[in-house]
């Protein structure tokens, strides 16, 4: 196996401080080569309206990162026709960086519970690697489901991959509720993404 590649989804809407602390422990406790932001296009779980347009999170992301030499950031699912489903995006980095490259996507316990909703769960767990890290309020998913889905081999490689990362208690929810009031968020998230944030009136009511 060569070097190990690390991909961190999601909404990023917006992009903090939460995202880039966890990023960078995960990048440093496996060793990564490379940690690379997936800004979702329309999670499956989520209405269409509830989202900022993907043009603005992806320049978030971009803003966040852009001093950070081992992040990265990955348009491809904004890219992309579609729902964005985290099996289709493995399989597209897996065309990109070859059989030899491990790739290891970073979910919350919080995703990790409703893991056994996702779209073709068992050749998701077989081309990556989970690794997940604990989200305030549940840090202990119930794995019941996705036993029902998987292998023995296979659920015994998703415990294996919790990691005891900081507890990070920043919501991106409760980030735009203080925009749409008034409420300042800095220290919440880089000084770029709050510029940005203000400039193009995001969030607001």
């Amino acid at each position: 196996m060569g070097e190990a590649i690390g991909l961190i989804g999601g909404s990023f809407d917006p992009v903090h401080f939460g995202h880039l602390v966890i990023a960078r422990f995960v990048a440093e406790a496996l060793s990564l080569a490379r940690m690379i932001f997936v800004p979702s296009a329309q999670p499956p779980h989520k209405p269409p309206e509830s989202l900022a347009p993907g043009h603005h999170r992806l320049a978030m992301v971009r803003l966040a990162v852009t001093e950070e030499a081992l992040f990265d950031v990955s348009d491809c699912e904004l890219t992309r026709s579609g729902p964005s489903y985290t099996v289709d995006t493995i399989a597209q980095f897996r065309d990109l960086c070859g059989p030899r490259v491990q790739l290891c996507w970073v979910i919350g316990s919080d995703s990790l519970a409703e893991l056994a909703t996702w779209k073709d769960v068992p050749a998701l767990v077989s081309s990556c690697r989970i690794v997940t890290v604990p989200r305030p309020g549940n840090e202990h998913p119930d794995l019941g489901p996705l036993e029902r889905l998987l292998s023995k081999d296979q659920v015994a490689e998703l415990r294996r991959g919790f990691l005891d990362a900081p507890r990070i208690d920043i919501s991106a929810t409760d980030i735009r509720q203080r925009v749409r009031k008034g409420l300042s968020i800095r220290y919440l998230v880089p000084e770029t993404v709050r510029e940005y944030i203000l400039a193009n009136r995001l969030y607001r009511a």
